[in-house]
């Protein structure tokens, strides 16, 4: 690899700032070496400042390229002192940036054409004219999104009590979960998660210096008498899920399951961090009561993602808390960032009171079964020995189990120097995988590119 980021940062020199760079078919062609050498050439790059990244567009030479003395940053081991526990960074399949010539069924978030394109450049146009614009939003989040959320929840059944003061606005939920884990729980603390389950949420635990324990979750959600006898083992008052559509597995927890969990929260005086990130991915007529609208007493903390439905632009979710609980967290959260943009707050409050956005979120829905089930077909033509799980009824993505033998990240590796992204499924584990896996989205990539890319997968698995 040094030489091909030797070539890249020779050519980069050269180039004026903006400048796009060869694709990596052709430098991997040139240079004689596979594309995930390249890519990771250039990730080194990025890493410097000589290269940034622009998804679905390419590689382009960044201002600083023309820097004469390269970097000497050895210092810093030393000055940084021991290391933390791993945390999932910008290498991670997750949040890597796919290339332009590559199928993207790694990423997680929908293609521009499944976007409300005309809601969101409306309502950005009209939020930089709002005379709020100019000033900073309170730190709690600007009270027409706040409302906006409390109507949402209220709306869904008349014992749900939450209201725009239980309601704080984060910067994604990501930033959310961040929050929560700080405002909950101390360096040290247990928290109980499903496993597997959102990679973000592990790496937000993670550099919390909370220690995870799993408990597996089946076809019904997370198995109440483990997390019980989990609770009981570690002393945990925290448990983390996904009880409608997880990611990655898309399982919605039944009744039953929820009757029980908000039980053993009452018995075990815990807390739920309950995230509902894909309420507006419903690939059908069903929307599970979220477990916030059952609880009266401040046990669940709810965060709502508003990010996939409507535009990766809009980083925007809500968080509920009550009590003593919403003062920590929106201590935590303030001290991040002390207040999320006002204009992209805005900008959400005018599409989720949009008449079209219903309509959007009913027609996403539509789209999304569609692409499921070509995806379905493909994988199941071309890579039949990959076995589905579940039928996904919301969200964006396949879960399959790999034939015994197949290593994921080994065939992850392999689909990705043929031009096919995917992820691991070991990234989605807080503990050791159950087996072998992986996610494929498919929101982000052409429909008519599935047949290629379950061709690319069945090629890579065992026989």
């Amino acid at each position: 690899m040094e030489r091909v980021s030797t070539h890249l940062r020779t050519l980069a020199s050269t180039l004026a700032a903006g400048t796009r760079l060869p694709s990596t078919r052709s430098l991997s062609a040139d240079l004689g070496v596979g594309p995930v050498t390249v890519q990771r050439a250039v990730a080194l790059l990025v890493a410097e400042g000589l290269v940034e990244t622009r998804p679905g567009t390419g590689n382009f030479v960044t201002g600083s390229a023309r820097r004469a003395t390269p970097r000497d940053v050895a210092w810093q081991a030393e000055a940084l002192g021991l290391t933390r526990p791993r945390v999932v960074d910008t290498t991670a399949s997750g949040v890597r940036a796919p290339g332009a010539d590559v199928i993207p069924l790694h990423w997680g978030y929908p293609l521009p054409e499944l976007q409300p394109e005309g809601l969101v450049r409306t309502a950005l146009s009209r939020a930089v004219r709002h005379p709020d614009a100019l000033m900073p939003a309170p730190s709690s989040g600007h009270p027409l999104l706040r409302q906006l959320l409390a109507g949402e929840l209220s709306a869904r059944t008349p014992e749900c009590d939450v209201t725009a003061d239980d309601v704080l606005i984060t910067s994604g939920a990501q930033s959310a979960l961040v929050a929560a884990f700080r405002g909950l729980a101390s360096p040290g603390d247990t928290v109980v998660m499903e496993t597997p389950t959102f990679w973000g949420a592990i790496a937000a635990a993670t550099e919390a210096g909370l220690q995870i324990v799993p408990v597996a979750s089946g076809p019904r959600g997370l198995d109440p008498e483990a997390l019980d006898r989990a609770m009981r083992t570690h002393g945990a008052r925290l448990v983390y899920a996904q009880p409608t559509w997880a990611n990655p597995t898309a399982t919605v927890w039944d009744p039953t399951t929820r009757s029980a969990v908000l039980g053993l929260l009452e018995e075990h005086a815990a807390f739920l961090i309950e995230d509902d990130w894909a309420r507006d991915l419903s690939l059908g007529d069903d929307h599970p009561l979220p477990l916030v609208c059952r609880d009266p007493h401040g046990h669940v903390v709810y965060v709502r993602s508003y990010t996939k439905g409507m535009s990766p632009s809009i980083r925007a979710a809500g968080l509920v808390a009550r009590g003593p609980a919403m003062q920590r967290i929106r201590g935590s959260r303030w001290a991040a960032d002390l207040y999320v943009s006002t204009v992209l707050q805005l900008a959400a409050a005018e599409i989720l009171g949009s008449p079209g956005w219903r309509r959007h979120v009913g027609g996403l829905g539509r789209q999304l079964s569609v692409r499921r089930d070509a995806l379905m077909t493909a994988i199941s033509r071309h890579a039949p020995s990959a076995e589905l799980t579940s039928v996904p009824q919301g969200g964006l993505s396949l879960w399959l189990r790999l034939p015994e033998g197949a290593d994921p990240a080994t065939v992850a590796a392999r689909c990705l120097q043929d031009g096919v992204a995917i992820s691991p499924g070991d990234e989605w584990f807080p503990g050791e995988p159950s087996g072998p896996f992986v996610r494929l989205g498919y929101a982000a990539a052409p429909t008519e590119q599935f047949e290629t890319a379950a061709r690319t997968i069945g090629r890579h698995l065992p026989r």
